[in-house]
């Protein structure tokens, strides 16, 4: 299903070395890459890898040691409208606030005071709910969704205000299998008919398998940016964490695991 972007090929997203620090711990270490206007990417790497700092960087929430960050050309600043953002799933406490009320809230984010729910508005947090297949939560109790649920509804509130990127932390974390899939599905779709770019991190590339175009895999605040076929091989991923690994093809999948043994990594389909 992965296609070259039809947006003009100029980068949206430019990251110039990169060092983000807590305390003494190099969180992000000299990263640099350039994302392509349309691009659909996966942002892999295991918990620690700097995943979401790098997000919070790019949303300018995070002081940076050096380097730079541009969002179609410009310097990011906190709160910028052409960014949306889910974040990593958190329990909602919310009594009895609705589900349509819950995404409406997000609606021009960046604007100060209470949201007005006027005919745009309104159009607006209804094509959202639609898109991740949400409509029938609108009118339901946020306390008596499940947890996939209110995954979807926070995936409607990164599709307001049409932003032209999306950083979408662990969307599917508490999805089953056959939802996964489908919202991967929807999440391309939608990005493709408004022209998005999607950063879209996971521990688990198997529901994204046909729709991304390249890889950002991270390990200790290093990244490697490339086409699936690139980076997922045992020569670049060696060099990318600094001790031998493997790329395994079992059952029709790749499996990506340290020679050392530890922990599996990362797997993808990999038929054709």
């Amino acid at each position: 299903m992965s296609s070259t972007p039809h947006s003009v090929a100029v980068p949206i997203l430019e990251v110039q070395d990169l060092t983000l620090l807590r305390g003494k711990q190099k969180v992000l270490d000299s990263v640099s890459f350039s994302i392509q206007a349309g691009s659909f990417v996966a942002v892999l790497g295991g918990n620690g890898a700097g995943k979401t700092s790098l997000f919070r960087v790019i949303l300018g929430l995070e002081s940076l040691k050096t380097g730079q960050v541009r969002v179609l050309g410009q310097e990011v600043k906190p709160g910028k409208a052409s960014i949306g953002y889910m974040p990593q799933m958190r329990e909602l406490v919310a009594g009895q606030f609705k589900g349509w009320n819950m995404v409406a809230a997000a609606f021009r984010g960046g604007v100060c005071g209470l949201p007005w729910y006027n005919q745009m508005c309104c159009a607006q947090v209804n094509a959202a709910l639609a898109a991740v297949d949400a409509l029938d939560l609108a009118h339901r109790p946020i306390a008596t969704l499940s947890g996939g649920q209110q995954q979807r509804l926070m995936l409607a509130q990164a599709f307001l205000d049409d932003p032209r990127l999306l950083l979408l932390d662990e969307p599917l974390a508490s999805l089953d299998h056959a939802r996964r899939r489908d919202t991967v599905q929807r999440i391309y779709t939608y990005a493709r008919t408004k022209e998005m770019t999607v950063l879209l991190s996971t521990h688990d590339m198997i529901p994204l398998q046909g729709f991304i175009d390249y890889i950002l895999y991270l390990v200790d605040g290093r990244a490697l940016l490339g086409r699936v076929e690139e980076v997922m091989t045992a020569q670049a991923l060696t060099a990318l964490y600094g001790t031998p690994v493997e790329v395994v093809q079992a059952g029709g999948h790749l499996f990506v695991v340290t020679k050392e043994g530890g922990d599996t990594l990362h797997s993808c389909a990999c038929e054709g």
